[in-house]
């Protein structure tokens, strides 16, 4: 059986985004760089929840959303496990998913009054930094 490590998720408290968010996009990012491998197991709701001193009905929803998104898989008894890649989302979802979020980061960027090359250049490296996950 997998031990259970801490994972290393930074809360940032003037982040705009809500706590529950900044951990479902921490895990992502873990998983999709291969940080967390497919069956890695992860801390308990409690002991995740201490480690980053929030709430933890707060770790609880943000595993529930990682869960219901096909990125972590619960056993029962055993706890949360990085999950093998699937796709779940039709193509058309994810092109849906994909154009929201560019609409948002643009909308984000846009005031920063930056040359396009250089946001393009940043998006591409930290692109690159992550191992796609395979969809199966």
């Amino acid at each position: 059986m997998s031990r259970r490590v801490p994972l290393m998720l930074q809360i940032v408290t003037g982040d705009p985004r809500p706590i529950t968010r900044q951990i479902v996009d921490g895990v992502r990012r873990m998983i999709a760089s291969g940080e967390l491998p497919v069956g890695a197991a992860l801390p308990s709701v409690r002991g995740l929840a201490q480690q980053l001193t929030v709430n933890p009905n707060t770790v609880a929803k943000a595993y529930n959303e990682l869960t219901t998104e096909g990125w972590l898989d619960a056993r029962a008894g055993l706890g949360l496990f990085v999950a093998q890649p699937r796709q779940l989302l039709s193509n058309e979802e994810r092109e849906r998913r994909l154009d929201d979020a560019v609409q948002r980061f643009v909308g984000d960027v846009i005031a920063l009054d930056l040359p396009a090359e250089t946001v393009l250049d940043r998006v591409a490296g930290e692109l690159s930094q992550l191992t796609p996950r395979k969809s199966a």
